[in-house]
């Protein structure tokens, strides 16, 4: 399970967590502009922008899970089990399988209103990249600086809705995450008001006691209210590194710790990583489970005219500064 977040100060913010039990030797890679992509029933992209993102690199072909184009435009696919639901290969529809989405998009939009209008004809079909990996049930999230959008292929088709609170995490669909948030309206950054009996003398003994009833668990509907809350009331400074560090922040309050979820023998749900990419300058940050210290790649160091993928395996090792 997962959760993806957009934030904005000066510059814009789009990153998510993938929290899942075992990986599958995903790399920070940027795919330049020259790079074919070909795709299985659609036109294939000689040209295209160039992107940066997690992916898996198979057969030289990346596999992305999340990614943020030259324009700014990012993308990102979380788990929606039970719910996705992928089609037959329909004619006159453009056909494109999930594993190719994220790049289909990405590689032609410069923006969410494009996407929108190159996903009217759009059939999410169900085709898998081998064999060996079988399709993901996902649904996705689109953002640039002005506007995010949600996507669901689910049994009644195509669903695409606005995203107001820039936030997604997996089941349950997520028309009835947002309608869901109408059972925290009472919910408050700043002290409580006795509601509750005025007649009666009570004191907030504490801080943060506007937000008791917050969800704290890990279920996915739980993360979507914490993440928005959270996201929504945030504040920090516009500049790079307070801007990095409070998005860290935001989705380091719907982290998930080994051993809390428990999915097999020796088997746990954990934050494989943490991704921030400041979309206006191409730089992806990450952090990992075992790795606490913030890692950037800044996909305009790379020749982005070039056609060979630039692969930055993720550093997993603890990196510790001693100060003395």
């Amino acid at each position: 399970m997962c959760t993806a977040a957009t934030y904005k100060t000066k510059d814009h913010y789009f990153g998510r967590t993938l929290d899942y039990e075992i990986s599958y030797g995903e790399s920070v890679v940027i795919t330049p502009r020259n790079l074919p992509f070909n795709f299985l029933k659609v036109k294939g992209m000689k040209n295209h922008y160039a992107m940066i993102g997690v992916a898996t690199v198979r057969d030289g072909y990346p596999l992305y899970y999340d990614g943020t184009n030259e324009e700014g435009l990012s993308m990102a696919g979380l788990n929606f089990p039970g719910n996705a639901d992928y089609k037959p290969e329909v004619k006159g529809k453009e056909n494109v399988t999930p594993y190719e989405f994220i790049p289909w998009i990405l590689g032609q939009c410069a923006n969410v209103q494009e996407a929108k209008n190159l996903m009217a004809n759009m059939n999410l079909v169900n085709l898998c990249f081998s064999d060996e990996l079988p399709l993901a049930p996902l649904h996705w999230i689109i953002s640039d600086k002005e506007q995010c959008i949600t996507i669901e292929s689910v049994t009644e088709g195509l669903k695409i809705y606005d995203n107001p609170v820039g936030i997604l995490t997996n089941n349950p669909p997520f028309e009835s995450q947002m309608f869901n948030l109408n059972n925290y309206m009472s919910l408050s950054k700043g002290n409580p008001i006795n509601n509750f009996a005025p007649s009666l003398e009570l004191d907030a003994y504490s801080r943060g006691m506007g937000a008791i009833g917050l969800p704290g668990d890990l279920s996915s509907m739980s993360r979507f209210v914490k993440a928005t809350f959270t996201k929504m009331n945030s504040c920090s400074g516009d500049s790079e590194s307070e801007s990095i560090s409070q998005f860290f922040h935001i989705l380091g309050s719907v982290e998930q710790q080994r051993g809390c979820v428990v999915l097999g023998e020796n088997k746990y749900e954990v934050t494989l990583y943490t991704s921030c990419c400041n979309t206006d300058k191409g730089i992806y940050y990450y952090t990992t489970y075992e790795n606490n210290q913030i890692t950037g790649v800044d996909m305009y160091r790379e020749d982005l005219n070039g056609k060979r993928l630039v692969v930055y395996p993720i550093i997993n090792k603890q990196q510790i500064r001693m100060q003395n």
